[in-house]
């Protein structure tokens, strides 16, 4: 007897490959679940926003699109970030892997896959997913707006390594669009420029950094992403209007008193 439509699991696959399409549909036919289908990652990304899965197979290498462009959108969009995304791909090296799990996948299965034990992870995950669901919130946060998607995975992608910001137009691509539209969305979305959003990140982190712990100034110039001590003690006297040491001595004096 086959389960009620109201209660079976949706599942969308997102691949490239009309065979491999083909192939997860017909695994997943056989235990019951809904299918849909997209064929790049833009596609699956806004058919995710729109009928909410339960969970995504989402393939790596796919034109307009990749996957892990679309993964960075979907956790950025309130209302797609808690949907569990496996990546299953024929990309295999572990740094791969690695970086599908960074960008916020829960598992990460590589083709050709045996398919019993794909079967077995998507119940896994979808079990996980039902445990932890809570009630959605009433109404449309303003987060979840395409071009404030678009804006939060890009600050995502900044913020996770501050000493290793990629390129505008790298950032841009690794969001799904390009360097002129990412910088128009932040100066209308953010007020500023996506460089200077940088820059107030690496010196806001550098402020944290100096309150919070003892490692010297040159350590923490490296960590937020300045070539030197020296270039990092100019920039945030500019903006605090003290060097790092004099607001480190405030910090402790401010905390011990």
């Amino acid at each position: 007897m086959t389960t009620s439509p109201a209660t079976r699991a949706r599942i969308l696959i997102v691949d490239d490959s009309p065979f491999e399409q083909r192939l997860l549909a017909d695994l997943l036919a056989e235990r019951d679940y809904l299918v849909s289908s997209a064929y790049n990652g833009r596609q699956g990304y806004e058919v995710a926003a729109s009928a909410r899965p339960d969970l995504i197979l989402l393939d790596v290498r796919m034109p307009y699109m990749d996957g892990y462009a679309a993964c960075r959108l979907l956790k950025a969009n309130p209302d797609t970030q808690d949907i569990p995304v496996i990546f299953v791909s024929g990309a295999d090296a572990e740094d791969e892997r690695v970086f599908g799990l960074s960008v916020g996948a829960v598992d990460f299965v590589t083709k050709p896959f045996s398919g019993p034990e794909l079967a077995a992870r998507i119940q896994v995950h979808l079990s996980l997913m039902r445990r932890a669901a809570a009630p959605a919130p009433a109404g449309r946060s303003d987060d979840a707006e395409p071009d404030m998607v678009l804006v939060n995975a890009a600050r995502r992608l900044i913020d996770d390594d501050l000493a290793n910001v990629p390129s505008l137009d790298d950032i841009a691509e690794q969001v799904g669009t390009y360097r002129e539209k990412l910088s128009l969305l932040f100066r209308e979305r953010m007020g500023t420029t996506v460089f200077a959003y940088i820059r107030d990140q690496r010196l806001e982190r550098g402020a944290r950094l100096l309150r919070d712990t003892d490692i010297d100034v040159q350590g923490i110039a490296l960590m937020v992403g300045f070539n030197n001590a020296g270039n990092f003690a100019t920039a945030f006297r500019e903006r605090v209007g003290v060097p790092p040491s004099a607001y480190r001595k405030a910090s402790m004096d401010g905390n011990s008193a």
